[in-house]
């Protein structure tokens, strides 16, 4: 493997087109060759959000808000985001991102994960509403 890769996260393939309007859903780990280091964006639709929830067993998250507005749900805790607010998720911490208005445009960064994933979907009354 070369010392490092260089891809255009936009021309990797839309993840998220299953899920309609929702969101753009851009995955870079498999395409970077990385062994440590994920690399995702998300860019939601105006007011929507997933059906779910998540948390990990293992792997630590950030998210950096790139543009639009929203919020975050971190466990039971709902916090309001705007532009280059950047937060920290704990592995086994409950999290799921709301657009706002203009939409929520978010690069997620992700540690070391277990081969396989450790993804941990919440069930659809986890956002409470």
């Amino acid at each position: 493997m070369a010392g490092y890769t260089i891809v255009n996260l936009m021309e990797l393939e839309n993840r998220g087109k299953d899920e309609g309007p929702i969101v753009d859903q851009r995955m870079a780990r498999a395409a970077i060759e990385s062994e440590h280091i994920g690399v995702s964006r998300f860019q939601y639709a105006p007011g929507r959000r997933f059906a779910h929830g998540h948390a990990h067993r293992e792997q630590e998250e950030v998210y950096l808000v790139l543009g639009g507005s929203g919020r975050i749900k971190v466990d039971d805790e709902w916090r309001e985001l705007a532009q280059w607010d950047l937060i920290r998720v704990a592995p086994a911490t409950f999290r799921g991102l709301e657009a706002g208005p203009d939409g929520l445009d978010v690069l997620a960064i992700g540690s070391d994960r277990p081969e396989g994933g450790d993804g941990i979907s919440s069930d659809e009354a986890w956002w409470g509403d």
